[in-house]
This record gives C-alpha cells, sequence and structure tokens, in this order.
C-alpha cells in the first residue's frame, strides 16, 4: 500500500461523516450523499497516488462528492431546485473555518438517522459503521465474519428502508433526541460487544471493532457533550478494554478473570475509563455508567480477592431494578458466589433457570456448572458443563469447557 493510499484511507476514516453529512444536508437524499462520498473515495484511490495529495484533501474529497451528486441528480433529472442547491460554490475548497456548530449538527443527524428505529439491528450496525465510522463493506464484513455481499445488502436495503420511510437528515428536537439516544448508544455497545465478546469462530477478542467502536462514542460526545450516559457507555468501553491483554494467553486461549496477570492491565485505558465515569457520575449513573462502575471496581483491586464484591452486588442490584435482564442476574450471582459462596449463588442461579430466558446461551450452564462444581457435586456439574460446551458457538471457549469436562475428578 502506497503513502498515498494510506493517507486516503487515513483521512476518510477521520472525516467520512462531516463529508457525507454535509452531503445529505445539500443534498436532503441520505443514499445520494452516501453513493456521492464513496464515488469520491474511490477517486481518491486513484488520483493521489497518481498525482500526489492535494493541499487540502478533504476539500477535495468534499468538492469530488459534491460534483459526483450533481452528476447523479442531473442524470436522474431530478428537479432544478434541488441541483441549483448543491450546485451552488460547487468549485470552491472546503473552507477551513466552516462553523463547528454545523459540523457537529451534520455528524449529529447522521447518526441519528444511522440508528433509525425503522432499521433492524443489523442494519443499524452495518449503517453507522459505514457513513458514520468510514469503514468499507469488506472491512465490516470481516470483522463479522459474514461474506461482503452480505453486508452490502444491508446497507443498500438500510439505505432504501429510510428512503421509503422519508426519515429527514435533520437533529432531532430535543425531546425526540432524548428519547431516541439510547438507540444511538445501543449499537455502539452493539458493535463493542461484537468486538470484546465474539460469539462465533476461533477470535475471543476484535481490537479493530472494539476500538472503532470507542472511537465512534468519541465522536458521539463530541457533537452532544452534555449526555452523561455517553460518558458511561465510554467508561465500560475504556475499562473493558482494559483487561483485553490479559484475556488471552500467547496461544490466544481465554484466561479467567481470577488467572489474569493484572499487570498486562492496560493502565492507559483504566485511566481514560476513570475519568470518563467522572462525567458520568455527578447526574446519577444509567445502565451503561452502573457497568461502568461494576468495571471500575475490578480495574482499582489488586485481585480477586481484593476485589469489593459486596459493591459490585449493590450495583448489579441496581442495575437490575433500572435494566431488568437475566444476565444482569446471572452476573449477580457470580459475585454473591465470590462474596459469600456458591449455594447461595446457586439459589439465585436456580431462579434464574426458572423463567427459561437463557435456554438459548451457554452462559448458564457455565455458571452452573462451576458452582456445582465448587460444591463438589461433580456428576451435576459435568452435566452443565457438558451442555455448555455443546451450546458455545466460540471455538476456543468452548475447547476451555470441554478442558474443565476433563478436569472434574
Amino acid at each position: 500500500m502506497s503513502d498515498a493510499t494510506r493517507a486516503v484511507e487515513a483521512i476518510w476514516r477521520i472525516e467520512s461523516a462531516r463529508i457525507v453529512g454535509a452531503l445529505a444536508r445539500y443534498t436532503g437524499d441520505f443514499a445520494l450523499a452516501e453513493d456521492a462520498a464513496q464515488e469520491a473515495l474511490a477517486e481518491a484511490l486513484v488520483a493521489w497516488p497518481r498525482d500526489g495529495q492535494p493541499a487540502n484533501p478533504v476539500g477535495w474529497l468534499m468538492t469530488t462528492a459534491k460534483r459526483r451528486a450533481i452528476d447523479t441528480i442531473r442524470r436522474a433529472g431530478v428537479q432544478r431546485e434541488k441541483y441549483e442547491a448543491i450546485a451552488h460554490d460547487q468549485d470552491e475548497a472546503y473552507a477551513d473555518d466552516l462553523d463547528v456548530e454545523r459540523i457537529d449538527d451534520d455528524v449529529l443527524a447522521l447518526m441519528f438517522v444511522s440508528c433509525h428505529p425503522v432499521l433492524s439491528k443489523e442494519a443499524r450496525v452495518a449503517l453507522t459503521l459505514r457513513v458514520v465510522g468510514g469503514l468499507s463493506s469488506e472491512e465490516i464484513a470481516r470483522a463479522f465474519l459474514v461474506p461482503v455481499p452480505t453486508i452490502q445488502a444491508r446497507i443498500t436495503r438500510a439505505k432504501k428502508t429510510i428512503a421509503a420511510a422519508k426519515v429527514p437528515f435533520e437533529v432531532p428536537s430535543p425531546d425526540e433526541r432524548r428519547q431516541r439516544l439510547a438507540g444511538v448508544l445501543n449499537v455502539l455497545y452493539l458493535i463493542f460487544t461484537e468486538g470484546s465478546t465474539a460469539t462465533s469462530g476461533e477470535d475471543l477478542i476484535r481490537t479493530d471493532l472494539a476500538r472503532e467502536a470507542r472511537r465512534l462514542t468519541r465522536v458521539l460526545i463530541g457533537v452532544l457533550p452534555d449526555e452523561p450516559e455517553a460518558y458511561g457507555l465510554l467508561a465500560l468501553m475504556e475499562l473493558t478494554a482494559s483487561r483485553f491483554p490479559a484475556r488471552t494467553d500467547a496461544a490466544g486461549d481465554p484466561v479467567l478473570l481470577e488467572d489474569q496477570d493484572r499487570t498486562r492491565w492496560d493502565q492507559g485505558a483504566v485511566r481514560r475509563g476513570l475519568a470518563a465515569l467522572e462525567q458520568a457520575t455527578p447526574r446519577g449513573l444509567g445502565p451503561y455508567g452502573l457497568q461502568a462502575a461494576i468495571a471500575a471496581t475490578h480495574a482499582v483491586a489488586d485481585s480477586v480477592e481484593t476485589t469489593d464484591w459486596e459493591r459490585i452486588i449493590v450495583l448489579y442490584e441496581a442495575l437490575g431494578r433500572i435494566a431488568p435482564n437475566p444476565i444482569v442476574d446471572l452476573n449477580r450471582a457470580v459475585a454473591v458466589a465470590m462474596a459469600h459462596g456458591p449455594l447461595r449463588a446457586l439459589e439465585i442461579v436456580d431462579k434464574i433457570a426458572e423463567d427459561r430466558r437463557l435456554d438459548h446461551t451457554h452462559l448458564l450452564p457455565t455458571v452452573r456448572g462451576e458452582l456445582l462444581r465448587r460444591l463438589g457435586r461433580t456428576v451435576e456439574a459435568r452435566q452443565e458443563l457438558e451442555r455448555a460446551a455443546e451450546m458455545c458457538t466460540n471455538d476456543r471457549e468452548r475447547a476451555v469447557l470441554r478442558q474443565k469436562v476433563a478436569d472434574l475428578p
């Protein structure tokens, strides 16, 4: 890869949201804006290595994209008013002193459109990575371990759905923004979760995807600096990512929390996470903030034994009240086991099993099998761990579960 090609990709990754957002505002057509921006990117990948990087690379991309949009409008014979609006000052360079608030509004509108509730979860994730994150279809497909045509189809369907629903390209009103912000945060969380806890294949952690989720969350905070739950989400991501270096061994196999070398935890990520948590705390913690507080309790402890498990139990109880979820209850049971022993925790786990909401995942039999092992109920533990291994879709995690079975007396 040439230096010019690297420059194109780096600038695109950083500036694509501003470019697509500005184009969408100019044209009033989200799909047209994204297509024109992609055409400008493709042209830059050819022109810059040949002719050299322009003095104003962002201006070059913006001007080229506007011209491609105009060409499309001309070919389609769209109303003259739209053509005149986008054609205005088309040849001027992208100004260095653009109104920052207008840029922020463009990026914010782009995020809310990409995460609009008319789209499926999968479409929201793919579209956000494409138009806000600047990732190619190939990069997204590689990150999610799916064929490129699958991702391309998701993005195409998403743009058609947005057009059919006549979703306006605009920042929602304050009341609507509050209602829909949770959806935007959820998309960013889904991207990070996919990167930090891979559910299939051989890799346990996809650091590139987790890193992109953190970058996009910082972009959101940059345009919405007064939203505490955005800081809570960033804190959760940073504190979780701080453990990435210790979560796998040299062979790539998983290392449980109690066995991790805490000197390998990324202290820079810990500091960033704690700083973000401080920004979230004054106005009360939401679901992401509470999860970040739990992660922070782990991060400041020297070992599993010195961890404040009672505080973690209280935080999980608070999280369960504002965001009821059987996974939250299962994690609380693990904390109870650490603080009060496996018997009390098993009572909680058995109660969770009664509502059958976790029948589809290996997590419940994994936890139950470990509690039974600690209680010396080996036959039952073997049955649970074998069932967990059968249900697990991640190859390396499945191997760990099978080793647990083999280690039983």
